[in-house]
């Protein structure tokens, strides 16, 4: 399918979710990704923050887990930058205080950037994802190009309420797979050395 009429309609599916469904599916896509990854060599990792309008995966379950149970991990979520279409990364923690931007997502306040390079793991949202591991989000391109800028070696994990489809038929050479998936159900990796 095209990514227009795959996003049109895991959009329509996401929105619909009740609250009692978006935090079972939400629990579950945690549950699965911290029993599934090995986080000991990960220092700074990079999730989203979730957009409530969207009914988007509640990420604060990895940032609470994260904060409680692995110290050393360096949490840090995105800031989209105005004028440029570009993602930056900062610290986030518990004591951060977030605003609102022009388009109601909330994002740090404060300007204690992390560079691409040092990020370890990034956690991306994706309404869709197909078998080859490629997304679908909301048509923006913000995570294609920030991914463009990680490592090579960044383990970049989706994260989606529903499993893989088999082909996004209007790939081009700008979208940017990822290594794995995690759903409430699965956890798909194409290659087995991830």
């Amino acid at each position: 399918m095209l990514k227009s009429e795959l996003r049109k309609l895991y959009l329509a599916k996401q929105r619909a979710f009740s609250p009692a469904e978006r935090s079972e599916k939400s629990t579950r896509i945690a549950d699965n990704f911290f029993a599934e990854f090995d986080l000991s060599g990960v220092r700074f990792l990079h999730c989203f923050i979730a957009i409530d309008k969207f009914n988007e995966i509640d990420t604060t379950l990895f940032f609470q887990k994260l904060w409680a149970e692995f110290p050393d991990v360096v949490t840090v979520v995105p800031r989209v930058k105005m004028g440029t279409s570009e993602m930056e990364s900062l610290k986030f923690t518990p004591q951060t205080e977030l605003v609102k931007n022009i388009w109601d997502i909330h994002e740090p306040s404060h300007d204690e950037f992390v560079s691409a390079a040092q990020i370890d793991m990034v956690l991306v949202p994706g309404l869709a994802f197909d078998l080859s591991c490629h997304r679908v989000g909301y048509g923006k391109g913000f995570y294609d190009r920030f991914l463009s800028q990680c490592r090579t070696d960044c383990r970049k994990v989706g994260l989606c309420y529903g499993d893989p489809v088999e082909q996004i038929t209007d790939i081009h050479e700008g979208d940017l797979p990822v290594d794995a998936v995690v759903t409430p159900n699965l956890i798909y990796r194409p290659r087995a050395e991830f």
